[in-house]
């Protein structure tokens, strides 16, 4: 299913590849031209012309800013961006609730669209494919950790914004907030034909994340699955696990929430304040939470079964939980969390939900709308994934 932006735009593009008129920037850098799309993006010192929204300062306010991206190296690719979702993580890392940061800096890691350039290297991916870009952008792919399939565990990785890259003219990598990305090859995936760009989107984070550790518990049908906090990746949760044959159990603080998350498919959903969270002690199989902020971990580890699973995936403020020892060793619960997943699970996920149908919930937003729209996040107002309508920057 294509978005009619997208229809559109690629019935008014004819690709082109150059040679050695694309520009002296590039070959002064030490660049091979890559095969570039007709576009006035490039620069005379071949780096990229962008636009976004930015935070200026830790206060969460976004603002548009032009700025410039790197060249296109020899490995890399160019996409047009057509649909950025929001995450709760872009709010933390803006706000500085994970350490300082560096600003301007251009939050968005869920990101679709379609290549315009492509480097000499590059055979993965050519003008006029759909791509879809995550939480990374680079990594040495030569460490242990890259080459078995854990790139986000790499050393270098550069994730997708506000992290230092020399290469970058803002010294910094800045996100999908824009109207374009350059990227290494390896850190985008391939977007089917049968999933629109919008809802492919927020399977780039939010998806992942849900579906890594779900995938490496093996789910069985009839599993008993918790999944805590119903937001964006919360609801991605429950539309995997359900679409395994699990009996989710759906935990939430949220009230207004309980008809949708029916209809997600859980069996059982339980609102915060209810008794009803005594009646299903030691009965889950396996939970996955996705809560964003500070909790008590012993309060929901008491509903997994003695040796169950417990696996956190939400990033608080600080990194940081609150952890009572002593009841979490009386659980008997093997607790874990995970970091979104591999290149190789991201491209499974995007396949997964294109070929089952399983689709993010979406309100898709003008970028001018961004900052309502995070506060909204904030107040757990959001129905459930915020997606920005890329051609608004």
């Amino acid at each position: 299913m294509c978005d009619k932006h997208e229809t559109q735009d690629l019935s008014r593009r004819n690709f082109i590849k150059t040679g050695s008129a694309l520009g002296a920037g590039l070959l002064l850098g030490g660049f091979a031209a890559p095969s570039f799309a007709a576009s006035s993006e490039q620069l005379a010192n071949g780096n990229i012309k962008s636009r976004g929204y930015a935070a200026f300062d830790n206060s969460g306010l976004l603002k548009p800013w032009e700025f410039e991206r790197r060249p296109v190296g020899d490995n890399d690719i160019l996409i047009e961006i057509k649909f950025a979702s929001i995450c709760h993580s872009d709010i933390h890392q803006m706000k500085g609730h994970w350490g300082a940061q560096q600003y301007p800096q251009v939050p968005g890691h869920e990101i679709a669209g379609i290549v315009t350039a492509v480097g000499k290297n590059v055979t993965k991916f050519k003008v006029g494919d759909r791509a879809g870009v995550g939480c990374m952008v680079d990594s040495c792919l030569d460490c242990n950790s890259c080459k078995d399939q854990g790139e986000q565990y790499c050393p270098e990785t550069k994730f997708t914004y506000g992290y230092p890259d020399e290469r970058s003219p803002t010294g910094i990598t800045q996100g999908g907030y824009s109207n374009n990305i350059v990227v290494r090859d390896h850190f985008a995936v391939h977007i089917p034909e049968n999933i629109s760009l919008e809802h492919a989107a927020p399977l780039l984070c939010a998806g992942i994340t849900t579906y890594s550790p779900l995938l490496k518990f093996n789910l069985k049908k009839g599993d008993k699955v918790g999944v805590v906090g119903i937001g964006g990746l919360g609801h991605l949760a429950v539309k995997l696990a359900v679409s395994q044959g699990a009996d989710v159990y759906a935990f939430t603080s949220s009230k207004d929430k309980v008809a949708d998350i029916k209809a997600f498919g859980a069996k059982v959903v339980v609102v915060d304040g209810e008794d009803a969270y005594n009646e299903h002690k030691s009965q889950l199989d396996y939970l996955i939470n996705t809560l964003p902020v500070k909790y008590d971990i012993a309060k929901y580890a008491s509903l997994v079964k003695p040796f169950g699973t417990y696996t956190q995936v939400g990033m608080p403020e600080e990194f940081s939980l609150n952890m009572n020892a002593l009841a979490l060793a009386a659980s008997r619960v093997n607790f874990n969390a995970s970091l979104i997943g591999d290149m190789q699970e991201t491209q499974e996920v995007v396949d997964y939900c294109a070929k089952n149908n399983i689709l993010p919930a979406t309100q898709l937003i003008k970028a001018s709308e961004i900052n309502n729209a995070w506060q909204s996040v904030v107040d757990k107002k959001a129905r459930y994934r915020y997606v920005i309508d890329a051609s608004t920057f």
